[in-house]
């Protein structure tokens, strides 16, 4: 079957709330009730049907074309399904994720994954700082799922996250700063260099870990460079050790 399919008619002259548009909750609306549904802005009202061209489709395998950086919060609290964007996206894409697939043809605003808890994103470009880290206010970052960034990531990726191998953060080239600062659980891999670790970080060797081997067969299904560093001799080090410091952070072997 046919996927949703929503067109961008044009740029628009202010942010959307794109939240609203997600498998679960479009599953068996007619079109004419998708094009009503509101999406929340700072100035005045638009509608689905104001800003985009809908061709009706299977809503488990949304479709959207044209995107810019205008459109917010892509994939919000989404449990299932799959979407498509071709182009590029706002702030908090995939925020509070639970399950499905939330695929990027372009780069990504800040807080992509935060509060993610399942499911997969993939973000071809260039994703924004605070990649899978809480919003002001809050405690913890992404809980869960798998992020695969295939350029570069901003400042502070996976700030705060916290817990287990299904939140692994593969990050595929280079990345900003700072990447796991007040992570308690959970591994990153750094595939790429990285501008600077967090001091609290503790250096314990370079090693060939049989469970890295296991981690490139589990990456290998998204990229091919990515498990061919990780399955090699990494550097591991353990942190955030500013909080609780069961987390581990892998980079390669420089020497």
């Amino acid at each position: 079957m046919r996927p949703l399919v929503l067109a961008l008619r044009q740029r628009p002259d202010q942010r959307l709330d794109l939240s609203p548009l997600v498998p679960h909750l479009l599953a068996g609306k007619a079109a004419a009730e998708i094009e009503r549904i509101e999406l929340q802005t700072t100035k005045h009202r638009v509608t689905v049907g104001d800003a985009f061209r809908l061709r009706i489709g299977d809503a488990d395998r949304l479709r959207i074309e044209g995107a810019c950086d205008r459109l917010d919060r892509i994939g919000q609290d989404m449990d299932g399904g799959e979407i498509r964007v071709e182009g590029d996206v706002g702030i908090r894409a995939g925020r509070g994720m639970r399950g499905g697939r939330l695929a990027i043809e372009g780069g990504a605003g800040a807080w992509a994954a935060s509060g993610m808890r399942g499911g997969h994103v993939e973000i071809s470009g260039t994703a924004g700082e605070r990649l899978g880290g809480p919003l002001p206010g809050e405690t913890a970052g992404m809980r869960g799922g798998v992020v695969v960034v295939r350029g570069k990531a901003g400042d502070r990726a996976g700030d705060r996250r916290r817990r287990g191998t299904i939140g692994t953060l593969i990050l595929c080239r280079n990345c900003g700063p700072m990447p796991g600062y007040l992570m308690s659980r959970g591994t990153i891999v750094l595939a790429g260099d990285c501008e600077e670790l967090s001091p609290t970080f503790v250096d314990c060797g370079t090693h060939g870990l049989i469970a890295m081997r296991l981690m490139a067969q589990f990456a290998g299904q998204y990229s091919k460079r990515a498990a061919s560093l990780v399955s090699g001799r990494l550097r591991r080090l353990a942190g955030d050790m500013a909080v609780l410091g069961k987390g581990e952070l892998f980079m390669k072997d420089r020497d």
